[in-house]
């Protein structure tokens, strides 16, 4: 298994959808510097282009799991789970730079508690990551990043405007209830990750189109 698993890192690479990830990462890096070339701007803007940037990251990584030969690589040894793994592992080193950089872009008289909104970055990336694996395990697409990525964006939309306030996952760092909202981001991300792994197993019976 470990022989094959390593013969398939070189095409499943292939596959992953770097495009997709660059122009994400490439707009994320742009929000970001904006802030830096801007003049004067408040905190919250700071914040609003950090949150907009790990948005962007994980509208890119909706289309990770992207695979027009998903029905030829069902017949490998190689399970599911670790075929979504691997992809992952593809990527994790370079959105994890990518991050820093945004972060770096940021002026540190303005950046929020790095640690926080890195948490609410992962939790959205989990939540593109979890959404693609639903789909490929409820239907037969090849590719759902594209609806993964509109669900998540409609989600982000009307969130804040749907959930009541003792819910409410956006808030300023000056806010009391910012230390309760990231219990709720970490809530996320940890209940994300479970449905992505449930997900990724094999179905036991091939799903409609």
């Amino acid at each position: 298994m470990r022989g094959v698993t390593r013969d398939l890192v070189r095409p499943v690479a292939r596959t992953v959808p770097w495009w997709a990830l660059g122009a994400a990462g490439g707009a994320g890096l742009l929000l970001a510097a904006a802030v830096r070339w801007a003049d004067g701007p408040p905190p919250s803007t700071a914040l609003l282009a950090l949150r907009c940037a790990a948005l962007t990251g994980g509208l890119g990584l909706a289309s990770l799991l992207d695979d027009p030969a998903r029905h030829t690589t069902a017949a490998v040894p190689v399970p599911r789970p670790v075929r979504q793994a691997l992809r992952a592992a593809l990527v994790a080193p370079p959105v994890a730079l990518w991050w820093a950089a945004v972060l770096l872009l940021v002026p540190a008289d303005l950046r929020p508690p790095a640690a926080d909104v890195t948490l609410e970055a992962a939790a959205v990336s989990l939540l593109a990551c979890a959404g693609a694996a639903v789909a490929l395990r409820l239907t037969e697409g090849t590719r759902p990043g594209r609806a993964v990525a509109g669900a998540l964006l409609a989600a982000a939309l009307t969130g804040p405007l749907l959930l009541p306030d003792r819910w409410t996952l956006l808030v300023q760092p000056a806010d009391p209830r910012w230390a309760a909202s990231h219990d709720r981001w970490a809530g996320l991300a940890v209940a994300t990750a479970v449905v992505w792994a449930l997900s990724a197993r094999e179905p036991l019976r091939r799903g409609r189109p």
